[in-house]
């Protein structure tokens, strides 16, 4: 693990705790963003992406995972 960060997140009017781990591997080129159902993670990979661009932050083209601990979240999404 490269580096791990507490952020908050918003649920309706609650507000939780969310433990951000990243790690930065050697291998084929490739962002992946876990903890989170598929269609939220679809979306939101460009958007780490971006903002981390956008910040000043150097990308490098190897493999890396960002997790997203949020124990309150479900992990995948359920059919209604």
């Amino acid at each position: 693990m490269l580096a791990r960060v507490l952020a908050g997140a918003v649920l309706g009017i609650d507000a939780y705790l969310v433990t951000i781990e990243a790690d930065v591997a050697s291998g084929l080129p490739a962002f992946n963003v876990v903890g989170l159902p598929q269609g939220a993670v679809k979306e939101g990979r460009e958007r780490v992406v971006a903002c981390m661009q956008n910040s000043g932050f150097y990308v490098p083209p190897k493999h890396i995972t960002v997790d997203l601990a949020t124990a309150w979240a479900m992990k995948a999404e359920t059919a209604v």
